[in-house]
């Protein structure tokens, strides 16, 4: 199979059938073999029964049904999960990100071997202030902390080489770095392509900001796991052993302090009446609380298992 189109979704139906005629077009004209996979993220309108109707019709359809709203993410890894093209293309149901893109994707990938091509929406009919300006800042902190150049991070329109996505693990709501992951399991050969970005057709928008805000406590997050996520103890350990000995090493010279006044018969006070007593003893604490932290953040990482955080209540076509 050449391309697999995975499309999570959440109370799009109006724009199913649509998308998927011009996707079946492009596949078509093209001489493609396919498969389109719808995941419906909790739909609480008539989606699920669209995409039912649509698998009805073709065998190249497939979808998945969550039980109750997840996220994006976890739709991803969904289709992901079962995705057999050569090339994985992603894009959103909303009918912004248009199929007419997807031979150029698959040709970077095949012709010109790219692990992964993200689609750059240059020219964008949103909001300016509402969603343009959040995400400018927040693609400009994402480069400056991953180190790859690409300007839209959370571009839904992306295409992928099959080991990529074979190789991620995406949880959370870190779809907006699958760049950084893919490049974190070694898939290093990663650029970008200007996409056409549409105005939306149907239904309203999701994003909030509270999703711009989730998106860098994730950057954050990922930040921290590309460089300790597999040695959590290099973290925690280092910076738990250096408090430590600073409160140790403070605490010591209070004492030797108090001890030498003593026997040279000069006032003293109590110990208990230093800050510094109180520094060191807070030093030693948290000292011994980070190494703790990474003692056990070592533990959970050879013992954790592959769980899966969502569960799917109906499958269509495989």
């Amino acid at each position: 199979m050449d391309i697999s189109v995975v499309i999570p979704l959440l109370n799009e139906e109006e724009s199913l059938q649509e998308l998927y005629d011009w996707i079946a077009s492009v596949m078509q004209s093209n001489r493609f073999l396919y498969e389109v996979i719808f995941i419906d993220d909790g739909s609480t309108d008539q989606s699920w029964n669209k995409i039912e109707e649509l698998a009805q019709k073709s065998d190249a359809v497939k979808g998945i049904r969550f039980q109750k709203n997840y996220g994006k993410s976890q739709a991803l890894d969904a289709g992901f999960n079962i995705a057999k093209g050569r090339v994985v293309i992603t894009m959103d149901a909303d009918l912004q990100d248009s199929p007419d893109e997807i031979p150029e994707l698959y040709d970077l990938i095949t012709k010109e071997n790219f692990d992964l091509v993200s689609g750059w929406k240059k020219k964008r009919y949103d909001n300016v202030i509402a969603k343009n300006l959040p995400s400018k800042l927040f693609n400009w902190a994402a480069r400056r902390t991953s180190g790859l150049k690409l300007h839209d991070f959370n571009c839904g329109l992306k295409a992928y080489k099959n080991a990529v996505i074979k190789s991620v693990k995406v949880s959370g709501e870190m779809h907006r770095y699958i760049p950084v992951l893919a490049k974190n399991q070694g898939f290093t050969n990663i650029t970008e392509k200007v996409v056409i970005h549409q105005a939306r057709k149907y239904g309203s928008t999701k994003f909030g900001m509270n999703r711009f805000v989730n998106g860098f406590l994730d950057l954050i997050t990922i930040s921290f796991l590309s460089k300790f996520g597999k040695r959590p103890m290099h973290f925690f350990g280092l910076w738990g052993t250096l408090m430590f000995i600073f409160g140790f090493i403070s605490a010591g010279y209070i004492g030797a302090t108090k001890l030498y006044k003593l026997s040279q018969g000069t006032k003293a006070i109590l110990v208990t009446d230093n800050p510094w007593f109180y520094i060191a003893l807070t030093a030693m604490v948290l000292g011994t609380q980070l190494f703790l932290a990474g003692f056990i953040g070592e533990l959970l990482l050879k013992s954790r298992d592959q769980e899966k955080y969502y569960k799917i209540q109906e499958k269509l076509n495989y």
